[in-house]
């Protein structure tokens, strides 16, 4: 091989259990729910762990206790949500810092610049991937929403 080709890498992945279509199958699914977090506000889960990850739902920056939000200010609400993301990944035995993927909702993309001051607070260090989008509404009328998956 001379020094000027290209190396490249390969990566198989194999299922040990699959359909008929011989498309990997959920080996098992569980439901993460904690009280430290707000519920959902709708039919679907806070989390669900499968197949060595943990799918957190979007979140929204509410109190627990009270289930309102913390003000109507997009940084507290953006602390807010992450604080309540931290609380659902632990219960589903994961942490900020194996999480890889992010999506962020804002209301109004002018507030982008705060949402990522703060944001980088908590991914510090291996920030995971993320996509950042402005939306029509959100829940609630909420500033801002971030859902993730992270790995055990």
């Amino acid at each position: 091989m001379s020094s000027t080709s290209p190396r490249f890498a390969s990566l198989s992945i194999s299922a040990s259990a699959s359909d008929d279509n011989h498309l990997p199958i959920i080996r098992k699914k569980e439901v993460v729910s904690t009280d430290k977090a707000p519920p959902a506000v709708g039919p679907y889960s806070q989390a669900i762990k499968a197949n060595g990850f943990v799918f957190v739902s979007g979140v929204l920056g509410l109190i627990p206790e009270t289930g309102e939000f913390i003000s109507d200010d997009v940084e507290d609400q953006t602390y807010q949500v992450l604080k309540n993301m931290g609380k659902i990944l632990k219960a589903g035995g994961a942490s900020y810092c194996s999480v890889v993927k992010t999506t962020i909702m804002l209301a109004d993309l002018a507030d982008f610049k705060k949402v990522n001051d703060i944001y980088g607070k908590y991914f510090r260090n291996d920030p995971p991937a993320r996509s950042t989008y402005q939306v029509a509404a959100l829940p609630l009328k909420a500033k801002i929403e971030i859902d993730c998956i992270a790995v055990l």
